[in-house]
């Protein structure tokens, strides 16, 4: 059964200084500020969300530029995640920092098992009925409560349910998700 694996979020541009061909994978964001000691609330697109937590290095999207930060604390707090971040150490360093993206480089993800995809590696593959009729491509996913929807964009947008009725074969390696799908629909 074709499973999704976190993150969800689309790859962010590449920075001058790292290797222009890697793949960037967003994890979440800095959302706000936690106290006067540096610290940062963190919107995790993480599943489950803590799992932003097992990166030792964050980059952050500055002013356009990906800059390395270090964990150097992290932790669940209520609903939401608190990081501490090499480098802010005040409030004041930490402020600069909201709204920045968090990204990894896609080499640091942990292999997706059999029959499981990250959402990343999934859009902009061609989605083409068994007919061999194409769609579109995958623009993004997202989460229902019932199952996974691809957002397909072609001749026009499609949602498409991410569940093994419909998915038939996803080919990273061609760049085809095959779908049992009516083309009119």
């Amino acid at each position: 059964m074709p499973d999704k694996r976190s993150p969800k979020s689309a790859e962010p541009e590449v920075a001058a200084e790292r290797d222009r061909d890697s793949k960037w994978v967003t994890l979440g964001r800095v959302s706000g500020l936690f106290g006067v000691r540096g610290w940062v609330k963190i919107y995790s697109h993480t599943s489950p969300r803590t799992n932003i937590l097992e990166y030792a290095s964050w980059y952050l999207n500055r002013s356009g530029q990906w800059q390395e930060y270090e964990l150097k604390d992290g932790k669940a707090h209520g609903k939401g995640i608190i990081a501490r971040l090499s480098g802010c150490d005040d409030r004041d360093m930490a402020a600069e920092l909201v709204g920045a993206d968090i990204a990894i480089p896609r080499d640091q993800l942990p292999g997706a098992g059999e029959d499981e995809f990250y959402w990343t590696d999934l859009e902009g593959l061609e989605v083409r009925t068994k007919s061999d009729i194409a769609l579109g491509r995958v623009d993004y996913l997202f989460e229902t409560g019932a199952n996974d929807v691809m957002v397909v964009k072609g001749d026009r947008q499609r949602l498409i349910p991410f569940i093994p009725d419909v998915v038939l074969e996803v080919s990273l390696s061609d760049g085809v998700i095959t779908v049992n799908w009516d083309p009119e629909f």
